[in-house]
């Protein structure tokens, strides 16, 4: 194709993208603003809300994200390890042939959360000064495989398909090479892989589960690789166009093009072939059907009449702390006695957990001149993570005792057609892998919240017997669901009550925690591990 029927085409192609994003607005971005609840200016009672039903939009846009109010369900077994793998696609086809545009069609059509895009993009080499000087001068071959980090690749892929936390390196096509910044990335129940070379490497084809080639003439590629060049990576027409034909198209036919034989679907067209994606999103939705996992159930059906084990420590029941039971256990308590007291048996627990902290001798001189040998903590941090909500409550102790210490959050929701926790948002602190963690949840019944905030924490390649569970309420069945799950967790609490009921109440027990503290009104079938949504 000469200069000017590629600029041609360029502008025919604007004009048809024009046209197409005004006759399918509706499923466009401004049309997400539908899916808000109205805003009212009038004052309520303050309510308690609950999961979100299968009728209400599984996303909420703010000014700056677009958060899931649909959970991840459990990814373990009542053993606390991983039992499902994220179910994998590899998306492949040359340059500019609709890669990207097909995936997010698959996003769109799938309709799930914890869905994650990675790009081959983002593993690029990092070049040496002087491959820098031959990608100026587009001397560069970055169509051919030796241009990729596959062992980068492969190694963050696989960390991420067994459900861990990864960071990925943010390539800047600009300057070419690596942001300082890389990006963290947790919590896929599907992954998207897609890039040119997807099929090129044995380690990474290992652990794709399904292979779509994308499947676009050669001309159209051209004419969008142009475009996007020159418009987003800062590229002249000339420079694109002999980068092209040295390396692109020959990669292409050597490299590229060879592996459609390996792909189980190929895509003619493109993100228009819509009959092909309802093909794949079906396979998909299939998939992760037989993947489910029924977690609570086999909690309340597993170590009935088994000792407490020796990771527990309970609070001595002293007639203060017995005392203090009893006011917020009694459900005449106003919410005022109800706060006040829950605080007191807050900070008694922190000082409690903090025990278990690892020390060492350290010796300092008094203002007598004489040398006091004392105790100071042996490690890098301490950072505390709530569940929210009723674990936020907790934090205020906590940094009482704890200068500067830092806080994660989580959000775990019990579904209410399945019974099954569901993980909706977590936010924690950089480099958490170093830290002892104290996990805060103010009522622990079957354990399914709490070991789903464990395995969290274990996912992001925090050490097992770096964490504390404190508590101020827990029953049995809670104690030896994490236990045995996670034996290395030290687990704190200033009681343990011995039943739960088929509501999966804790009985006697407290009532719910959180809207006895917050003043908000308790559904009929509230559990005593279900958490409300934050305030974002």
């Amino acid at each position: 194709m000469t200069t000017a029927s590629i600029e041609e085409r360029l502008a025919q192609m604007d004009n048809e993208e024009k046209t197409s994003s005004v006759s399918n607005s509706g499923c466009g971005e401004g049309s997400l603003d539908r899916l808000l609840p109205s805003v009212s200016t009038g004052l309520s009672p303050r309510k308690r809300t609950t999961s979100q039903c299968k009728s209400e939009p599984p996303l909420l846009r703010t000014s700056k994200r677009t958060i899931y109010t649909a959970g991840r369900p459990p990814w373990y077994n009542e053993h606390g390890t991983q039992s499902k793998d994220a179910f994998v696609i590899g998306l492949c086809g040359g340059s500019a042939s609709g890669k990207t545009t097909v995936a997010r069609k698959i996003i769109e059509a799938l309709d799930v959360p914890w869905v994650v895009l990675l790009s081959m993009d983002s593993f690029y080499k990092v070049l040496s000064s002087e491959e820098q000087k031959l990608a100026a001068s587009n001397d560069y071959n970055f169509d051919h495989p030796d241009a990729f980090d596959f062992d980068l690749l492969a190694h963050t892929l696989r960390k991420l398909k067994q459900g861990k936390s990864v960071k990925i390196p943010v390539y800047d096509f600009t300057t070419h090479g690596r942001q300082k910044e890389w990006k963290t990335v947790y919590g896929a129940s599907v992954i998207i892989f897609e890039g040119i070379m997807s099929f090129a490497d044995k380690k990474v084809l290992q652990l794709l589960d399904m292979k779509i080639f994308v499947e676009t003439d050669s001309d159209i590629r051209l004419v969008r690789r142009l475009r996007r060049d020159i418009t987003e990576r800062g590229r002249d027409i000339e420079g694109v166009i002999k980068q092209y034909n040295k390396f692109v198209k020959p990669a292409f036919e050597q490299y590229i093009e060879p592996t459609m034989r390996l792909a189980d679907i190929v895509v003619p067209r493109g993100g228009g072939n819509m009959v092909a994606i309802d093909l794949i999103v079906q396979h998909v939705h299939s998939q992760l059907e037989e993947r489910e996992l029924s977690v609570r159930a086999a909690l309340a059906s597993a170590h009935q009449a088994q000792p407490l084990p020796q990771t527990l420590s309970v609070l001595e029941s002293t007639p203060q702390v017995r005392g203090m039971h009893t006011i917020i256990r009694n459900k005449e308590t106003s919410r005022d006695e109800f706060i006040f007291y829950s605080k007191r048996l807050m900070r008694l627990l922190i000082e409690r957990a903090l025990s278990f902290l690892p020390s060492q001798v350290h010796i300092v001189q008094t203002p007598q001149g004489e040398d006091y040998e004392g105790r100071t903590f042996h490690g890098k941090r301490i950072t505390g993570v709530s569940i929210l909500r009723a674990g936020e409550t907790m934090e205020p102790a906590l940094r009482a005792v704890c200068k500067d210490v830092r806080i994660g959050k989580i959000l775990i929701q019990t579904n209410q057609d399945t019974g099954e926790p569901e993980l909706h948002y977590l936010r924690l602190p950089k480099d958490i892998s170093e830290d002892h963690v104290i996990l805060m949840d103010c009522t622990v019944s079957t354990g399914a919240a709490a070991m789903m905030a464990v395995r969290v924490l274990l996912d992001h390649d925090v050490q097992e017997d770096k964490i504390l569970l404190v508590s101020l309420l827990m029953a049995e069945m809670g104690v030896h669901s994490v236990a045995y799950a996670f034996p290395q967790v030290k687990i704190i609490t200033t009681a343990v009550d011995k039943k739960v009921n088929d509501l999966f109440h804790i009985i006697p027990g407290i009532g719910n925690f959180g809207d006895r503290y917050f003043g908000t009104d308790a559904p009929p079938d509230w559990s005593d591990e279900e958490m409300d949504e934050p305030s974002y």
